[in-house]
């Protein structure tokens, strides 16, 4: 990890975390991998003992044996300084630490297990994310300055006084850091709650009084729309004021759910916005009384599904493709014309209309296509347009 990887001028990256047994090494590379497929930058897993701690060099070996050199960041608490000083292998493999101020020790312990952590970053010149988290914040910090506030003739709400500890405890962590030998510009800090409003404030808090880069999400978001809700309206609000160099979207997935959904969600966000590209965005239209028939929400999710899969093949070979738009348009409303903006689309036909279906290219009509093998038949124009349109790398 350079030192602009993260922060300045650098793209803002997309982070996701492991769900695994860390110990558990072929499940821990096969979801690394997967999160890596689906567009993570940066993948966190958990080191939590002794067993996690020795298979995180095993991790790293295999991953790179297999071409994925997706960064790993180790995530530490409590124990995290006997687990640094007994598996040295472990933070060479690493590529940043993540060190919770909350729970490094209690009292007097606090300071020296901080300075272990912090010393063996330098030792190993790695960077260290400090992550505070309101669900773990430092309690002492939190009761002084608590007293404090209500010592005071005009107390500010409790509220106010929890977001400027967290602020509190990840800058003077970060400026303790800085004393114990790490370069500043090897530090990136987090201060995650699980409010929308709380995150806004924080982070604004946090961005006006420090140069460091700041890792951007809302913890615990929750499950399915309300995680992703929640997490789009916190994140997008930052990062229309400029604020955030990496986010995470933190969703709970499904009981057998897929882990990469929260890549995808944060790749979205970020597209969607307009900050990064990742991949062809798919322009649908909601359906209404004027198309009664599913086909073209069935087609709109076939060709969803085929960019995604097709993505990382086409991200080697075709310089540009994530900038791509494809149009699926469901009746002659809105259709030719969403059509004609996008790179390539198909206006359907709604219902009662003509049972053809025009496809533009650039702006212009290129084909009308019909019958049963519709979505068959686009997804291959897609695939022509692509080779066709977007230079190939290099070999």
């Amino acid at each position: 990890m350079g030192k602009h990887w993260i922060g300045g001028d650098a793209p803002i990256l997309v982070q996701s975390m492991t769900n695994t047994d860390t110990a558990d090494v072929e499940s821990t590379v096969a979801q690394v991998k997967a999160l890596a497929r689906a567009g993570s930058e940066v993948v966190r897993v958990t080191v939590n003992n002794d067993e996690a701690a020795a298979a995180v060099p095993k991790i790293r070996e295999r991953l790179d044996a297999q071409g994925i050199d997706v960064p790993l960041v180790g995530d530490f608490h409590f124990n995290g300084h006997k687990l640094l000083k007994a598996h040295p292998a472990c933070a060479e493999a690493l590529a940043k630490l993540r060190i919770n101020p909350g729970n490094v020790g209690r009292g007097s312990k606090r300071d020296p297990q901080f300075a272990e952590m912090i010393e063996t970053a330098c030792r190993f010149g790695k960077p260290v994310r400090i992550g505070v988290n309101w669900g773990s914040l430092d309690q002492d910090l939190l009761t002084r300055m608590m007293d404090e506030n209500s010592a005071r003739p005009d107390p500010v709400p409790a509220v106010d006084v929890m977001r400027e500890a967290i602020v509190v405890s990840a800058l003077s962590s970060a400026a303790r850091a800085v004393e114990l030998g790490l370069p500043a510009d090897r530090i990136v800090i987090s201060a995650k709650v699980s409010g929308v409003q709380d995150l806004i404030a924080v982070y604004r808090n946090l961005a006006g009084r420090c140069e460091y880069p700041l890792h951007v999400g809302l913890t615990e978001a929750g499950m399915g729309s309300k995680g992703i809700v929640a997490s789009t309206a916190g994140i997008g609000v930052l990062l229309q004021e400029g604020i955030g160099d990496t986010i995470r979207v933190s969703l709970t997935p499904e009981p057998g759910g897929d882990r990469t959904q929260e890549v995808i969600v944060a790749q979205e966000i970020l597209q969607t916005m307009g900050l990064r590209a990742f991949t062809p965005m798919v322009i649908a239209c909601p359906g209404c009384g004027r198309t009664t028939s599913t086909f073209f929400q069935e087609l709109a999710q076939k060709i969803q599904g085929h960019i995604r899969h097709r993505m990382p093949e086409w991200r080697k070979h075709h310089v540009g493709v994530e900038d791509m738009t494809v149009a699926v348009m469901g009746c002659v409303v809105n259709g030719p014309g969403e059509s004609k903006h996008a790179n390539i689309g198909i206006s359907l036909p709604g219902t009662g209309e003509t049972p053809v279906a025009p496809v533009y290219e650039d702006g212009e009509k290129t084909v009308t296509l019909k019958g049963e093998r519709i979505a068959e038949d686009f997804q291959e124009l897609v695939e022509r347009y692509v080779e066709r349109t977007y230079a190939r790398v290099a070999s």
